[in-house]
């Protein structure tokens, strides 16, 4: 083979091969950047909301919506945003689990479970609620249906199929529903109207989608884009995939944070991994995204355990730390009360209300949210300027500020008592402390005694 040959056979791999990788680069770039750039447009109320998940069932004794509207008051006065009621549409009863069933076993998209009343009734209630400048999703379970859904027998094609044709479940275990084909654009269709049906008839503010990331991301950014033209919707997924966040989705769970707290309480974890975690997030989910922050929901409560079986001593810590970090923090039915129990999932087990700290805590910290627009959601919310470093294990100092709004928090993330100085510029200043209603004043270096699990939130006067 000639010099010269030899030359052009290199040229051309090499030319090739830098095409490949560029190629391949500006995919990247692009896969990225979609997922980076959410188009999103949140409802103009939500930026200051907290959220509350209603478990009706297990509310009062008799679980209806008039029972429930009793406690409306007490939900207001804790400073909450946002109601979101477990599904109310009617269970199955083919394969039921318990006496009861589950929420997520759907019989009927288009009626209201009568266990929890009628559903004048829950327009009545849903009425009442934004009288009290509240706002309400509903739990939309799209995935599957109960194997009694009348679609089993007018459109079977819509449901997946094993291969000998016999209709399958969505997961190992869920053995009361089975699973839907969203390849089937007349199934998309159907299911949108049905949503739409409820916004239109009730007048709910949106949905929060039971396992999200089981269904084709297309099909969500359409919902989000009906739904859009009746009013401006809240939509929450059931998923951490950020890419639902684009077109679809204004907030999404944070398990990874969830199980991190979980892992901190137990001393497997430390502060300095919650500042790795928040670096994580920053590079992976849009500035404007909401991400939901909870110790404990409906699954968690009754197949993880109880905030006191993962938290211990730690569960008000943390319940703290899901307000003072960005994101828009979760209170479960009961939390307010100190729930101590994990709450059948498939027959009747009335939550024990009772006084607590939990109540008040709870009730300082979202009113805090509500007014403070250091905390508050997205971009209208401020960032996290880290006092403590990557070095610090047991102690985590980081101010939230945005526009004249500043607030100072110390967590200490650990089961003994620390010591810990801690040097800012950002620190000095006056300060109110939340808890003890004391003015503070600080320098650019402190020190801080700090107890098994003691916080501080210092806010700018």
């Amino acid at each position: 083979m000639s010099l010269i040959s030899n030359f052009i056979i290199h040229f051309k791999y090499n030319y090739f091969l830098i095409l490949f990788l560029f190629s391949v680069a500006m995919l990247s770039n692009q896969t990225f950047s979609q997922v980076m750039e959410s188009k999103v447009v949140h409802p103009a109320w939500s930026f200051n909301k907290s959220i509350y998940e209603v478990n009706l069932r297990q509310y009062t004794k008799s679980g209806t919506f008039s029972a429930f509207e009793k406690h409306l008051p007490q939900i207001k006065k804790l400073g909450v945003g946002i109601i979101w009621f477990m599904p109310i549409t009617p269970i199955g009863v083919e394969k039921r689990k318990g006496k009861l069933g589950s929420y997520y076993s759907v019989r009927d998209y288009f009626s209201v479970n009568p266990e929890f009343g009628t559903m004048k009734e829950f327009i009545d209630l849903v009425k009442k609620i934004h009288q009290m400048n509240m706002y309400v999703i509903l739990d939309w379970v799209a995935d599957h249906t109960s194997w009694d859904n009348p679609l089993t027998i007018e459109h079977p094609d819509w449901y997946k199929k094993n291969s000998k044709g016999n209709f399958i479940l969505p997961e190992k275990g869920w053995t009361d529903v089975i699973a839907l084909n969203y390849s089937k654009p007349a199934l998309r269709k159907y299911m949108i109207n049905a949503m739409k049906y409820w916004v239109e008839e009730s007048n709910i503010d949106g949905f929060r989608c039971d396992v999200a990331d089981k269904l084709p991301t297309s099909f969500w950014n359409e919902a989000r884009k009906q739904l859009d033209k009746i009013k401006p919707v809240f939509m929450l997924a059931e998923a951490e995939n950020p890419k639902l966040q684009v077109n679809a989705f204004d907030m999404t769970y944070s398990w990874k944070f969830y199980s991190l707290m979980n892992s901190i309480a137990k001393g497997k974890k430390n502060a300095a991994d919650v500042i790795k975690y928040f670096q994580w997030e920053n590079s992976t989910y849009p500035a404007n995204d909401f991400r939901m922050r909870f110790t404990t929901n409906h699954d968690e409560n009754s197949w993880d355990g109880t905030v006191f079986e993962r938290l211990g001593n730690a569960a008000a810590t943390f319940a703290a730390l899901t307000v003072a970090v960005p994101g828009m923090p979760l209170l479960y039915s009961g939390q307010e009360a100190g729930l101590n129990k994990r709450l059948d999932f498939f027959d009747r087990d009335p939550i024990v209300w009772r006084k607590s700290g939990f109540r008040s805590l709870y009730t300082k910290l979202f009113h805090l949210k509500s007014k403070n627009i250091a905390l508050w959601n997205g971009k209208k919310g401020g960032g996290i300027h880290w006092v403590s470093t990557l070095k610090d294990k047991d102690v985590l100092s980081f101010i939230r500020k945005k526009d004249k709004d500043k607030i100072f928090f110390i967590f200490n993330l650990s089961n003994k008592q620390v010591t810990k100085y801690l040097h800012s510029g950002e620190m000095k200043g006056k300060y109110l402390d939340l808890f003890s209603g004391k003015e503070v004043s600080l320098k650019d270096s402190e020190q801080f005694k700090l107890k098994p699990w003691e916080y501080k939130f210092y806010i700018a006067n």
